[in-house]
């Protein structure tokens, strides 16, 4: 019940930056409630997949294949662009914690001297930091070169 209660939770808001990065994004008033559901999907279908023990690198890069993929078959529906529907919905799972200490420990690093403890934390969280944002690269672009591989390019 705890799980579910903070799935919900998520949900909710991730729904909020979702819908806010779509408005920024001029997308059209009547399609901000699937840009909201995608987004809150994302993200809370991620943390159940962490809560599970997969890491989030790849708890990132299938969640962001299945947006992709569910809103090639919506897009096509509404007769909208994918990327309208996606880019918003990927918005919430932006490993802004991680590039956050990422700096904070080159910082501290420039100020007061580079310690064992402060490199491994910069690495590390800098890895992190790039392997989520290649996941949701790719997590984006590969249901486009599987299921637009054939159509012509002019």
């Amino acid at each position: 019940m705890e799980l579910l209660r903070a799935i919900v939770f998520d949900a909710f808001w991730s729904a909020i930056p979702a819908v806010g990065f779509a408005m920024i994004f001029a997308v059209p008033p009547r399609m901000l409630k699937y840009c909201a559901a995608g987004g809150a999907f994302a993200h809370s279908f991620r943390m159940l997949q962490i809560h599970f023990g997969m890491p989030i690198e790849w708890a990132t890069f299938i969640t962001t294949t299945l947006i992709g993929l569910i809103f090639v078959y919506v897009s096509r529906r509404l007769l909208a662009p994918r990327p309208v529907f996606t880019v918003a919905s990927i918005i919430p799972m932006i490993p802004g914690k991680f590039a956050f200490n990422t700096i904070i420990a080159v910082l501290s690093m420039n100020s007061g001297g580079v310690t064992e403890k402060l490199l491994q934390a910069s690495i590390e969280n800098g890895l992190k930091t790039l392997f989520i944002l290649f996941a949701l690269c790719f997590g984006l672009a590969v249901p486009s070169l599987f299921i637009y591989r054939n159509r012509p390019i002019v």
